[in-house]
């Protein structure tokens, strides 16, 4: 195998401009060099190598000699097209690490087969316009949002969000003592306008020095950003010289319209852009992860960014996670690689696109059906998630029992959905009258 790197052949782009130096974005512990001191000095010992410089367990050790899995192929029924990914405990594949290296401590890139694999489907599926720039393994979008923000952002910095966002980054924000800064939503996702208005009104103690959204079926709302929307935002993150963390786990699950007769398994290469392929200037700090289009307790994602902030990332990643699993790593090249091939890859997303739009439009009937004049909601381009707004009469709307009455309501009758106040990044309100519903689960059919 060759060396682990965090980012692939330099050579390949080297025809495109580079990043600009972002990096005086960066918390104070984060500039200058930052390095494992231990790590310098070892740099990634091999195997083949005499190695008495750290706490390694030798592999003759490891009580694990095989691992199969049975994979179905992407276009295939449940019990048939299945092929059997292997990994041997001391032989290679001429792609995939032996079992031995998967079981064994890694460093903070990831697995070389692992990342070489999806920096190539990067490249193909949003081509970075600029140089010097790589992936690096993540532990899921949760895991490296935090170590995202935290570049960016210390105790008591502010960072810019949508008004109504993951849960999981307003605790991680809460817990790292970072106060999130909303920015108006509509049906497009976050506003341009508005983000443009707060930079411009900011007054805070430290300045803003990163916008964290989610440009594809926006969790919760399900907002898609259009091209225009993506420009727009890209262009005010320039003018106020703004890091983007683009979380994007539902890209891949964009859908034709509702009630259209549009194939979709569609291809990737109709798919909206990402911030990520309008990124002339490096500043755009990309999660992805396997969770929505593999398997979520796999534990597996990547970022990328700029080498020099892969570098830092890097860094973070041996302080605390090092890595994924070895084995969720290998078994995933090992599939990615060997049973499906990039051809294999696209044919799943295409595959997943169209049971989603299935599922999408199967329960959109239903809430016609069934809840019409009850709520508003739009019909989502992309992820699994519905955003209702229940229409509560005037009275209901001012008595604070009114949601926490219909959700017990709802349990009793068998049905759970999230409501809106998790989500709000302005903190609890009685007047938040929102349900969120996830189709992904449910059996609609």
């Amino acid at each position: 195998m060759a060396p682990n790197v965090c980012s692939a052949d330099p050579s390949s782009d080297s025809q495109l401009p580079m990043p600009k130096d972002l990096s005086g974005l960066f918390v104070p512990s984060m500039r200058g060099p930052v390095k494992s001191a231990f790590k310098s000095v070892m740099g990634n010992p091999t195997l083949a190598m005499i190695n008495m410089a750290g706490g390694v367990p030798h592999p003759d050790t490891f009580p694990i000699l095989r691992l199969q899995a049975t994979v179905r192929a992407p276009s295939a029924s449940e019990t048939a097209g299945e092929s059997a990914v292997v990994l041997e405990k001391s032989t290679a594949s001429q792609t995939t690490e032996s079992l031995d290296e998967l079981l064994q401590y890694g460093d903070g890139c990831g697995v070389d087969s692992y990342c070489r694999f999806l920096h190539k489907h990067t490249q193909r599926a949003h081509n970075p316009p600029y140089s010097g720039w790589g992936v690096i393994a993540s532990c899921g979008n949760t895991d490296a949002i935090g170590k995202a923000v935290s570049l960016f952002c210390q105790p008591g910095d502010s960072i810019l969000v949508e008004r109504w966002t993951f849960p999981g980054t307003l605790s991680s924000l809460r817990a790292a003592g970072v106060h999130p800064v909303p920015v108006a939503l509509d049906s497009e996702g976050m506003v341009a306008e508005d983000l443009d208005r707060v930079c411009n009104a900011w007054s805070g103690s430290t300045p803003l020095r990163a916008v964290y959204l989610v440009p594809t079926g926006q969790n919760p709302t399900g907002a898609t950003m259009s091209m225009a929307r993506r420009k727009n935002i890209y262009a005010v993150a320039q003018k106020h010289n703004l890091a983007i963390i683009e979380d994007d786990p539902y890209y891949f699950l964009q859908l034709p319209q509702y009630g259209s007769c549009a194939d979709a398994g569609e291809s990737p290469d109709s798919l909206l852009p990402s911030l990520l392929s309008l990124d002339t200037d490096g500043r755009v700090i990309r999660l992805d992860s396997f969770s929505k289009i593999l398997a979520p307790n796999l534990r597996c994602g990547w970022i990328t960014a700029p080498r020099y902030i892969l570098d830092k990332l890097q860094i973070i990643n041996e302080t605390t996670t090092l890595q994924p699993s070895g084995v969720s790593q290998g078994l995933i090249s090992r599939m990615l690689n060997d049973a499906w091939g990039m051809d294999g890859w696209d044919a799943h997303l295409r595959q997943l696109r169209a049971t989603y739009a299935r599922r999408r439009d199967l329960f959109v009937q239903m809430v016609e059906r069934h809840l019409s004049g009850l709520v508003d909601y739009a019909v989502p381009a992309a992820g699994m998630f519905l955003w209702m707004k229940i229409r509560f009469s005037p009275a209901a709307q001012a008595d604070p029992a009114s949601m926490p009455r219909l959700l017990e309501a709802m349990k009793k009758c068998g049905v759970m959905m999230a409501p809106g106040m998790p989500f709000s990044s302005t903190g609890p309100s009685s007047s938040d009258h929102y349900l969120r519903a996830a189709f992904a689960l449910v059996d609609v059919g």
